[in-house]
């Protein structure tokens, strides 16, 4: 199944994009399914067909649902109360009743991650569209299963906890109780949840469609946006340019805003698959508008981000590691090696990447930013590399 994950910047129309991606390839004989990720229910108003928790038939072929992240809330701490019975007794604790509880913060993207999680499994859909939250809250999103799985390895490491029988034994030599054994248990269900999430985002199936309105404000967003997503390793699908005012207009007021599109929309032409869309004059509402705008369908799969190593050892003595980040700016760009990992901030994104086994053998040797690419030299370690005879 395709995955076609879509946002920009708040106000430039992402939500009427989704709708009108997925109506697009229901029109094609896709089976999809349009995920929304708002609290409300801005799907809805676009689609012209309310959008609740349970799914709905918007049109042939194309079916709408709305995360409910208060419902999840509260069936995952239910769960969690169930599992620590035990505990919760032994402190006294009385238990929260489903009706007082209220989401916390990062409730939504929880739902969302289990949503991509569920759309790993096999069902009767060929495409699922999903209408990301405003483009920060959605890079955030988007790294959060790396992330989440990067602290449970960390704080729980499956490899040493003890066997269940021994447990007490080493509890009263160590003095300290060992964490229980449905921590652990718990710690392993929630890292296969989020390995499930994480398969998703980097399946070569799935892709990121942008949303943007040219204009300043719009290029600047973008330019994070794709610098965010190059440093995650995910793929771009397209960038949809919304609210294009027609080039015809004569009044002299708008004619400041026509040209300032024009120079926008000519640079994107330089380095995305721009897909401006008209502006109508109005809000879109129901199919015809959807229709109307003329939204691209779903393309071919894009190419694999790739991060390829190349072997500079006969020429200069060092390996090369090619990281793609576009739009980055030397001055925002840190590096630190830690370990196993190289710990690589580009603008505000950070991102603790594993190093591939040749490297790890090598010591950093320098770096430089060419042409939208940060190339990291690697020089091998004598003491770990590889003698030749």
């Amino acid at each position: 199944m395709r995955t076609l994950l879509i946002t920009g910047p708040g106000g430039s129309g992402r939500t009427t994009v989704a709708a009108a991606t997925a109506h697009a390839a229901a029109r094609e004989g896709a089976r999809t399914l349009l995920l929304g990720t708002d609290r409300t229910d801005t799907l809805g108003a676009v689609l012209g067909v309310p959008v609740g928790s349970r799914p709905v038939e918007a049109a042939p072929g194309l079916t709408a649902r709305r995360l409910d992240a208060d419902a999840d809330f509260r069936a995952d701490l239910a769960a969690l109360q169930d599992r620590a019975s035990s505990a919760l007794d032994l402190l006294g604790a009385s238990r929260l009743d489903p009706e007082e509880l209220t989401p916390l913060p990062g409730a939504g993207e929880l739902a969302l991650l289990r949503a991509l999680r569920d759309a790993a499994l096999p069902h009767a859909y060929d495409l699922l569209v999903v209408d990301l939250p405003p483009t920060p809250r959605a890079l955030d999103l988007l790294a959060l299963p790396g992330e989440l799985r990067r602290y449970l390895r960390r704080l729980l490491p499956s490899e040493r906890q003890a066997a269940r029988a021994l447990r007490p034994v080493l509890g009263r030599l160590a003095g300290v109780p060992l964490p229980a054994q449905w921590l652990y248990e718990t710690a392993a269900r929630l890292d296969l949840q989020l390995a499930a999430a994480e398969a998703v985002l980097a399946d070569r199936a799935t892709a990121v469609r942008l949303v943007a309105e040219p204009g300043p404000a719009g290029a600047d967003a973008v330019r994070t946006a794709t610098l965010g997503l190059a440093l995650r390793g995910l793929r771009t699908d397209a960038l949809v340019a919304t609210r294009v005012l027609p080039e015809s207009v004569e009044d002299s007021w708008l004619a400041g805003p026509v040209a300032q599109q024009r120079k926008t929309l000519e640079e994107w032409r330089e380095t995305y698959d721009v897909h401006p869309v008209a502006h109508l004059g109005r809000d879109p509402r129901g199919a015809d508008d959807l229709a109307a705008l003329a939204v691209p369908g779903v393309g071919p799969a894009p190419s694999a981000a790739d991060w390829p190593v190349t072997d500079r050892l006969a020429d200069d003595g060092v390996l090369v590691w090619h990281i793609p980040l576009p739009g980055a700016r030397r001055e925002d760009l840190d590096l630190v090696r830690r370990g196993d990992e190289l710990a690589v901030t580009a603008g505000p994104f950070r991102r603790l990447v594993p190093l591939p086994s040749a490297l790890r053998r090598c010591t950093v040797d320098g770096a430089a930013l060419r042409e939208g690419e940060l190339r990291v030299r690697f020089r091998p370690d004598p003491r770990l590399w590889p003698r030749s005879r």
